[in-house]
């Protein structure tokens, strides 16, 4: 097997954990996507770029009567998503979405306080930041990851030819097209880092919007029974099975998610500056995500983003991140009440609704909206965004 030098401490300490759960992580970091990249490979050498958008939107309108034309590596991966594994069940989907609608004004907060934060802890992180596309585009970042999330719990957006999963498949290509540009990247060693974006950072990603969300969301207030907490990781596993996370390491319920995070973490090597370059965009990006765009008013509003998020993801992440130093107020738990005694108001008091001016899921989607964004399935076409055709 072999181990990028960048893993090679983080494995050590990780194997004498879990040893299985370690090998199958780092195994994963050297392979990308077998079958995607060879539909961003056979489009780029048989279609011009202009040619790719309308293309793919044709292969997802109806993916059970797909059209002429089509390269035959994409009409496998169409077709190959269109079938529902038999693992696949639609209760815990139902009640998956009764628990994100109920608790849609915190899961926007655990998502951006902490998970994309510890997401990019990661060497996932020097993808990005080569490309450039966040540091430029943080709030678009955020936005895309809510729409994401919409979409994959509304009712039928998973299902084949739904909006979550085709936004689900945008970005798996997306995944393969970036791959596909950074391995003949300069910037990227491959000895060290292993593949760009490879299977084992997707997997890594999905446990981190999995099970570490509802780690965070719970200390923020939010309120989940048993199905739907179990639900949640199982709409993500289906999720991080359309995007191409092999079935050989794939979580099956929140326990192998949360270990299989863990693990993962533990393979990883400390934050580098990428890492913190990234991981301080998104910070920053939060209050322009809410329409705070006032320099005075910025400013306070992203330290306390930063005090929830080093309450959240811990004091030595958050010094490894830079993060301005702990306040004296601890702020989690005080968010933890708020949202409780509101989730009782709604609960008991009659009429509290029509008083109540609270984030809801309305306002999650409107912040979340990104324009044409979910219709648009052009790709990059260069290593470095700013000098890419639109995607």
């Amino acid at each position: 097997m072999r181990i990028p030098s960048s893993y090679a401490a983080g494995y050590e300490a990780a194997r004498a954990v879990d040893a299985r759960l370690a090998d199958d992580f780092i195994r994963h970091t050297m392979l990308g996507d077998p079958l995607a990249d060879r539909v961003v490979e056979d489009l780029a050498a048989a279609f011009a770029p202009s040619e790719v958008h309308p293309l793919i939107a044709s292969a997802l309108r109806d993916p059970f009567q797909l059209p002429d034309g089509l390269p035959d590596s994409l009409r496998e991966l169409v077709s190959e998503v269109s079938v529902i594994p038999d693992w696949y069940d639609p209760k815990l989907a139902q009640a998956a979405t009764r628990g994100f609608i109920r608790n849609s004004n915190i899961i926007p907060a655990a998502l951006a306080g902490a998970a994309i934060v510890e997401g990019f802890s990661t060497l996932i992180s020097k993808s990005f930041r080569i490309r450039g596309r966040i540091t430029q585009n943080g709030v678009r970042r955020l936005r895309q990851n809510l729409l994401h999330l919409a979409d994959q719990y509304l009712p039928g957006g998973m299902e084949p030819g739904g909006d979550g999963w085709r936004l689900t498949l945008r970005i798996r290509l997306v995944h393969a097209q970036s791959r596909m540009l950074l391995k003949d990247c300069d910037e990227w060693d491959t000895a060290a880092h292993g593949m760009p974006i490879s299977a084992a950072n997707i997997l890594l990603a999905s446990t981190t919007f999995s099970a570490r969300l509802l780690q965070h969301a719970r200390r923020l207030g939010a309120k989940f029974s048993d199905m739907e907490w179990e639900g949640y990781v199982h709409v993500w596993r289906y999720t991080a099975w359309i995007m191409g996370v092999p079935e050989a390491i794939l979580f099956e319920d929140y326990d192998d998610a949360r270990r299989r995070f863990e693990i993962g973490m533990l393979c990883e090597p400390a934050p580098d500056d990428d890492a913190i370059i990234m991981a301080n965009s998104i910070v920053n990006s939060a209050p322009l995500l809410l329409g705070v765009k006032d320099p005075k008013e910025r400013r306070p509003f992203a330290t306390f983003i930063y005090q929830v998020c080093r309450e959240l993801v811990g004091d030595e992440l958050a010094d490894q991140f830079l993060f301005p130093p702990s306040k004296r107020v601890r702020q989690v738990p005080l968010l933890w009440l708020k949202h409780r005694l509101r989730r009782v108001a709604l609960e008991r008091i009659p009429g509290f609704h029509k008083l109540d001016s609270g984030y809801d899921y309305m306002e999650m989607l409107d912040i979340s909206n990104v324009g044409d964004f979910e219709q648009s399935y052009s790709l990059p076409t260069t290593v470095h965004d700013e000098a890419s055709r639109p995607w």
